[in-house]
């Protein structure tokens, strides 16, 4: 072999190498999260079982690997277009009367590690994904199902804390299944009332109270008179036992007036008239 042929076949030999190395890559999976494996050609193709914890890993060309968060994380729908999304996501709902309301509502949600494969084959993205789509859906629909069976004055006072934990047990029973724990739902924002129905409803609410503090107001009078009434029937009632007392023994009066008297004997008496406590037998 020449000299020549052998730079000929170099080349050959070089190119393939360069070829290959551009089509296999590393991927992370960063801290306090798990990494779902896909592949998407060979034998293998599919989402692996598994699940990858914290580390580098072996993704060849046609292989992807998902990350799931595995700490709470936390998440609001608003209306503002100024926080989490530019877009109005709040919630719409009615009442059972069909009264149209709407809040600002945030979850908090994290992902069961060994289950993330299964999460990740239910909805094939990732976990921004999930909380745009699915997860919201969920929410929405909880809070619609739940708040038809309320009306407008339970849903904007005592029973609003109920409707949202209604809400949050729907969702929590729904994703359970696929690893995905929907640890809380809370109100961000006050429940939005048409202005007409909130001044009816601050109205009532007034005149409640109103009623209220007359009704306590007559009830202080009226204790006050009782117990006035019960003094003065005490009084009486113990006057009549001493009366009583005093008619069936005379001898107790007498004894008073001895124990009241200074001893002085009185100055003038009339004629035959007898000393007091010393004529009396």
């Amino acid at each position: 072999m020449t000299n020549l042929n052998k730079y000929m076949i170099a080349p050959l030999v070089i190119v393939p190498l360069m070829v290959v190395v551009p089509l296999t890559s590393c991927s992370r999976v960063e801290p306090g999260h798990v990494g779902i494996k896909v592949s998407n050609f060979g034998s293998s193709a599919g989402v692996s079982d598994d699940a990858l914890g914290v580390g580098w890993y072996f993704t060849p060309v046609g292989t992807s690997i998902f990350e799931y968060p595995i700490y709470t994380s936390t998440y609001a729908w608003t209306s503002s277009t100024t926080e989490q999304a530019n877009v109005d996501e709040s919630f719409a709902f009615q009442d059972r009367n069909g009264l149209n309301l709407s809040a600002d509502v945030s979850v908090a949600y994290r992902v069961d590690p060994v289950h993330a494969p299964v999460l990740f084959q239910k909805y094939r993205t990732d976990m921004a994904g999930i909380v745009a789509g699915p997860l919201r859906n969920a929410v929405r629909n909880a809070l619609v199902e739940q708040a038809s069976t309320f009306g407008v004055e339970e849903i904007y006072g005592p029973k609003k804390a109920m409707l949202i934990g209604n809400a949050l047990r729907d969702v929590q029973h729904y994703f359970e299944p696929f690893g995905l724990h929907v640890e809380q739902l809370y109100w961000a924002s006050n429940i939005r009332v048409p202005e007409q129905v909130l001044s009816q409803i601050n109205t009532k609410l007034a005149n409640e109270q109103a009623a209220l503090a007359a009704q306590a107001n007559v009830a202080t009078v009226k204790a006050n008179a009782d117990a006035l009434i019960a003094q003065a029937e005490g009084k009486a009632r113990a006057s009549q036992i001493e009366g009583d007392a005093l008619r069936a023994n005379p001898a107790i009066l007498k004894q008073r007036a001895i124990e009241k008297w200074n001893g002085a004997l009185p100055t003038y008496m009339a004629g035959g008239g007898a000393l007091p406590f010393i004529s009396e037998k």
